[in-house]
């Protein structure tokens, strides 16, 4: 090695120690595409969004999602997933499910085609062009942690799976056998594969299924590819890895909240902040997804809560920091059995009964606000103490030149609330965006208000 060549390894090798050296939260976060951070997500699980459970029949509810307000698609996987019936190689929660169906859309078996059961690969090209139409983006779900045990690289590639050393099959959790990612013939496989649904078929990004299981720099290096196609591409992890939004990904999976214990939200809210790196704590925001609604099956969010719980919550997904989420049917009040282990569709003809009807309007309006209000997607969250923690959550959306608060609670309970306002704001003027069961009252240096049961006050300040 020359002296030149070994001065800059010991250059680069200090740079990337001092790098480390820096606490996590002082390091900045990657830049994320504004379609990204500024947009609202609904995730399409097919077999759940219409009775056909094609994507040709989702692609033609499409323009019922523009008029919702929708930006992103997030497309559950529909890739050709394995029918392997030897119960030995299926999840728990599939067995348990009583479906009898191998055909579990998390257990793949062909990565680079559609599976006939959703349409063809064709379709899938017409799904996202008619997305692009309206003015979404697409975001499709990859599956790298595990694959099917007659996954078709197999017979060609026995290595691109973990073995132990006598050869035998190393499974992941849910008895899939699991990828080997050391191999850098598979990951050069799977970066191709991210690459194609990109190139050939116009995919936004991608959902990135349990992706703490699978190494970081993986993630890193599929980033960096997937840039020189389309630069502003969105990464979204299904994980919790407080670094992985350095350089891999835009957005996390905000799990952990309590959403009936106002106090208890907040905290988690600060401890995930704290614990990132700075401009880095960017989440969906979320009360319903494919797998929740998988496992409660019989008691559905909307059920176990009640629609006015349901409201609050989606008042305040809307309104904090992080990406609201919908999952398909919750705009309508959904409350059919979902499985993504069977075609078991959302009961569309909900949106036309009253509570149907209003939660279509409720969601459009909160859709409306994100897009219209610049402080609910660019301004800084603070909080505000009240006198009333344990029930109600209250806070500031702030930029420099606008300011929008957000007071919402998560008790079942009427509450008068005392906010204190900053120093800055002691009497404001207030221009309601949204409400629900609020009167306000006039108190210097606070805002007396009082709440309905999970009722919700949101307001941009004027100053006097």
């Amino acid at each position: 090695m020359t002296q030149l060549a070994l001065a800059t390894l010991l250059t680069l090798t200090t740079l990337a120690a001092d790098e480390t050296a820096v606490p996590l939260n002082q390091r900045q976060a990657r830049p994320s595409p504004e379609w990204l951070t500024g947009g609202v997500m609904y995730q399409i699980q097919p077999r759940a969004f219409t009775p056909e459970g094609t994507l040709a029949a989702a692609a033609a509810r499409l323009p019922k999602l523009a008029k919702l307000g929708v930006d992103i698609v997030y497309l559950c996987p529909v890739f050709v997933s394995d029918d392997d019936m030897n119960l030995d190689h299926w999840s728990p929660r599939q067995k348990k499910s009583g479906m009898n169906n191998p055909r579990n859309p998390y257990r793949m078996k062909d990565y680079y085609h559609v599976d006939p059961e959703y349409g063809t690969d064709a379709d899938l090209k017409a799904f996202i062009g008619e997305a692009h139409r309206l003015g979404m983006r697409v975001l499709l779900d990859m599956v790298y942690l595990h694959c099917g045990p007659k996954a078709v690289f197999l017979e060609e590639h026995p290595d691109f799976i973990q073995r132990d050393e006598a050869g035998n099959i190393v499974y992941a959790q849910w008895n899939f056998p699991k990828l080997n990612l050391a191999n850098p013939q598979l990951r050069e496989y799977l970066w191709k594969n991210m690459e194609y649904w990109v190139a050939e078929f116009g995919a936004d990004g991608f959902r990135c299924d349990v992706s703490d299981g699978l190494p970081l720099d993986f993630w890193e290096t599929a980033r960096e590819r997937l840039e020189k196609i389309r630069p502003d591409i969105g990464m979204l992890a299904e994980g919790r890895r407080r670094e992985d939004q350095l350089k891999a990904f835009d957005l996390d999976y905000g799990w952990g909240f309590k959403w009936d214990n106002a106090a208890a939200f907040r905290k988690q809210w600060e401890t995930m902040h704290a614990e990132r790196p700075r401009g880095g704590a960017k989440f969906i925001r979320f009360i319903d997804n494919h797998d929740i609604a998988n496992d409660a099956y019989d008691n559905r969010v909307e059920k176990a809560w009640g629609t006015r719980h349901v409201d609050a919550a989606l008042a305040l997904m809307f309104t904090l920091d992080g990406v609201p989420f919908i999952y398909n049917g919750q705009e309508v009040a959904d409350t059919a059995k979902h499985s993504i282990y069977a075609r078991l569709p959302v009961d569309w003809a909900a949106g036309d009964a009253p509570t149907g009807k209003a939660r279509f309007a409720f969601c459009r309006q909160l859709c409306k606000l994100r897009h219209t209000e610049p402080a609910l997607t660019q301004g800084e969250v603070v909080w505000l103490d009240n006198d009333a923690p344990e029930a109600v959550l209250s806070f500031l959306r702030r930029t420099s030149d606008e300011a929008i608060l957000s007071v919402v609670s998560l008790s079942k309970e009427a509450k008068q609330v005392k906010i204190q306002l900053p120093q800055s704001t002691t009497k404001p003027g207030l221009d309601v965006l949204l409400a629900d069961e609020a009167q306000v009252g006039d108190t210097p240096g606070s805002l007396a208000l009082k709440l309905g049961g999970f009722g919700y006050y949101v307001a941009k300040l004027r100053s006097n």
